[in-house]
């Protein structure tokens, strides 16, 4: 039998790029024997074998598409269901998805190389799967698992994720940044999301990463206000005094809010907090979440007690549903009109 010998009376070479990568197993549903696909992996043969237990169809380099199955199929426990054509329908990688620079790069973040050109792709599986990293692949074990997204037909981390695993390698806080901006700027991620994964991963005991944060925090704090002055003027609303502290006359601090109508009684309050646990720039401690949400739930309470409506949007609320955050707002100040007259606070600049 020569290289040349047909593989077997069902079996075609598939067009479709995703059945050129196919495990030993899929070959085997083919009628192709594991000794059969070695054999075409000889020098000069038409296929090639990148990974243990994987074959690529063509003899080729593989595109970065083909690296990620192959990726995958090592990985993950994959089923295949023999389709009529002679060609392996496959049906998941169970439970592998790729994540760190090849995911950023299947996200369409322009900071990370092609696929083509990485060196090493990141694999997320469960903690108690038992693999090896093998050549391209690095295998990433984790006690959590993300719902992963589908992008260019793979299971992929989400950007989050995805963030924390590439930076996990980054020991340089203006490459990390670098990423991070890119995720805020680039609408990919809200920052509360990034350093709540961060935090997860236990990566916010490494300063270059904390310094990070802090202009991730920044960014997307600026970039919110942005998009909260323009929801304002896009959809007509009054306008009004910006970034103001109310307090009772002569009384305590009632809370800062992002917006306030006077005449209404108004108050748009910007939530850009993010979760974080571990220390920042030394003796500096940012609240945990449930501290910090008790304390602003509190705030809101007191000034909805004194008659002022507080309407609370988030980052993500202004980004994909601006039209809906300025109904609500105008609604809170159509309706001033029908309620009890507020109590009298004074506005300070905050």
């Amino acid at each position: 039998m020569t290289q040349n010998t047909p593989l077997s009376p069902h079996f075609r070479t598939p067009v479709d790029e995703q059945q050129r990568v196919l495990s030993v197993e899929q070959l085997k549903t083919l009628g192709v024997s594991p000794a059969r696909a070695a054999a075409q992996c000889r020098a000069g043969g038409p296929w090639q074998q990148p990974l243990p237990g994987v074959y690529v169809l063509h003899p080729g380099p593989p595109t970065g598409e083909e690296r990620l199955r192959s990726a995958l199929l090592y990985v993950g426990r994959r089923r295949t269901v023999p389709a009529q054509s002679g060609v392996a329908r496959t049906t998941g990688y169970g439970e592998a998805m790729v994540t760190g620079p090849a995911a950023l790069a299947l996200h369409g973040f322009s900071l990370v190389p092609p696929l083509g050109s990485l060196g090493r792709i990141d694999v997320l599986v469960p903690r108690h799967r038992r693999l090896r990293s093998v050549r391209y692949v690095h295998v990433v074990r984790t006690t959590e698992l993300p719902r992963p997204e589908q992008l260019a037909g793979l299971p992929v981390a989400p950007v989050a994720r995805a963030l924390a695993d590439t930076v996990s390698g980054l020991g340089d806080t203006a490459a990390v940044r670098l990423l991070l901006t890119e995720a805020v700027r680039g609408g990919h991620c809200e920052p509360a999301a990034v350093v709540r994964e961060l935090s997860r991963s236990k990566l916010l005991d490494r300063p270059h990463i904390v310094n990070a944060v802090d202009s991730l925090l920044a960014e997307g704090r600026a970039l919110a206000e942005s998009r909260l002055y323009d929801m304002v003027r896009t959809y007509d609303l009054p306008e009004p005094v910006w970034n103001v502290d109310l307090r009772l006359p002569g009384g305590p601090h009632l809370g800062g809010v992002d917006a306030y109508w006077p005449d209404q009684a108004v108050a748009v309050e910007l939530d850009s907090r993010a979760p974080l646990h571990s220390t920042l720039d030394g003796d500096r401690r940012q609240e945990g979440p449930d501290t910090e949400w008790s304390r602003c739930a509190a705030e809101r309470e007191h000034l909805e007690r004194l008659g002022v409506t507080v309407v609370h949007v988030t980052p993500r609320k202004l980004r994909v549903a601006a039209a809906q955050q300025a109904t609500v707002v105008r609604t809170a100040l159509m309706a001033a009109a029908d309620r009890e007259p507020a109590a009298y606070v004074v506005v300070l600049p905050r």
